[in-house]
Formats: C-alpha cells, sequence, structure tokens
C-alpha cells in the first residue's frame, strides 16, 4: 500500500486518526526522550494536523500552526517520526509537506519553529534559520529558528 498523506483540522480527525497522533506525540516525546511534559497544551484545536500512514501505521506527524497561536507568524510544531522508520527519510519528507501545506493554509509568509538543538543542521537544510537564543524547555534545549 502507498504512503497515505492526511491533512486535516481537528476536528476532521477520526478518533482513531487522533488516537494515532497522540500515541506517536507520546512515544517520542515523553517515553523515548523521557521528558515529563503535558503534550496536550489546548493548540491542537486550533491547527491542522499532518499525518503520514504507511500500511495503515501512522509513521510520522506534524502541527500545522496558524499565525498568532504560537508565534505572531505561522509555525509547524510537533512534528514527530516513529522510531520504527528513524532514518529513512521521512522526516524530510514530512517537514518538506508541512512547509507547502502551511503555505497553501495561511499563505505565503515566515514560519516559525521551536526546534530542539541537536536537530538544527536538519532543519537548516529547509532554509530556517537560528532566530535567537538557546532556551530549555521541558528540560530539552531548543533554538527558535524561521524560514523567511
Amino acid at each position: 500500500m502507498p504512503l497515505l498523506t492526511i491533512c486535516q483540522p481537528f476536528a476532521d480527525l477520526t478518533p482513531a486518526q487522533l488516537y494515532d497522533t497522540l500515541r506517536l506525540r507520546s512515544e517520542v516525546f515523553v517515553v523515548e526522550q523521557n521528558c515529563i511534559f503535558l503534550d496536550m497544551d489546548n493548540k491542537d484545536g486550533q491547527c491542522h494536523h499532518l499525518l503520514l500512514y504507511d500500511d495503515n501505521v501512522l509513521i510520522a506527524c506534524a502541527r500545522l500552526v496558524p499565525p498568532g497561536v504560537s508565534y505572531k507568524e505561522m509555525s509547524i510544531g510537533r512534528i514527530v517520526t516513529s522510531l520504527l522508520v528513524r532514518g529513512k527519510g521521512f522526516g524530510k519528507t514530512i517537514v518538506a509537506q508541512a512547509i507547502e501545506y502551511c503555505y497553501q493554509l495561511y499563505g505565503k509568509g515566515p514560519i516559525k519553529i521551536g526546534a530542539q538543538l541537536y536537530a538544527k543542521g536538519f532543519y537548516e537544510q529547509f532554509g530556517f534559520q537560528q532566530a535567537g537564543e538557546v532556551y530549555d524547555e521541558d528540560g530539552i534545549d531548543h533554538i527558535p529558528m524561521i524560514k523567511a
């Protein structure tokens, strides 16, 4: 079965899609990264969610955040790839798609992200540049980055 990409507002996600999304985010951000934090931050309902499925298994997802919710700029957050497929290029796939969907949904303009510091070089491949100092978020070093 080919890859299936879904991009929907929160209200249009099926219960199974929502479950898959929250489970994948918990698997990576809470369990794998050993970070106790509240993932459900009251922003999901205002966002579109980009889901990448392979054979009915969610392998990557991202949250597309409209301007004014996290930052004055549009944003991409909660970018995550399953450990099952890590290193196979799906991280690049989900980020490239997320950028394109942001432009379609919110218009051309700057995209701001709060990137984990270790992934700075990864995001630079897409034209993101560091836009501030390193900061701690839930015990993990992050940096603000902008794609102008």
